[in-house]
């Protein structure tokens, strides 16, 4: 894998409309649609900033990414038609595992309506337990960490308040 570190981007963001099909009987993004949209978001983030496709990786080392903790909070109900920014970001690795903060926005981005970190195992598809990453993927996961984003379990109330306060302080006042 050839790695542009000056040039990739850290924090890709892609705008998505609210469907009906994914939405409760009060017209709201169901809770569960929320994990969806973020991992689905950020898996086409990975194959299109950084030319990784997931299924060609474990096949090629034989390991994977297994989902193993969520923290999520939902903040403002994202709206049956309503457009919506996702921004994905990975900001922290080990050895053996990845964080991902997922943020989801209003089309302005003047209201974080859901914050999602995400804790992934790389996991051996041989023995069922946990792997260290090779070297190559080291080398990418790197070169994307968002650093930051200090990431600590007991960290999320204090990372959600960061961004919210980054949008109250963007936001003109009138």
């Amino acid at each position: 894998m050839k790695i542009d570190a000056e040039n990739i981007v850290k924090s890709p963001e892609t705008k998505l409309f609210v469907r009906f099909q994914d939405c409760d009987a009060l017209g709201h993004l169901n809770n569960v649609r929320y994990f969806d949209y973020f991992l689905n978001t950020r898996e086409e983030h990975t194959r299109y900033y950084y030319a990784l496709n997931l299924l060609e990786l474990s096949k090629k080392y034989q390991a994977n990414w297994v989902v193993t903790h969520h923290q999520t909070a939902y903040l403002r109900p994202a709206d049956l038609g309503e457009n919506i920014i996702i921004q994905t970001q990975l900001v922290h690795f080990d050895e053996n595992s990845i964080v991902i903060e997922g943020t989801m926005f209003n089309e302005a981005r003047t209201h974080l309506k859901s914050l999602l970190w995400t804790t992934m195992r790389y996991v051996s598809m041989a023995t069922g337990r946990s792997t260290e990453h090779p070297a190559e993927l080291l080398e990418m996961i790197n070169a994307i960490q968002v650093k930051e984003v200090e990431h600590r379990p007991e960290g999320f109330q204090k990372r959600l308040s960061e961004i919210t306060q980054g949008i109250k302080n963007a936001v003109p006042t009138k």
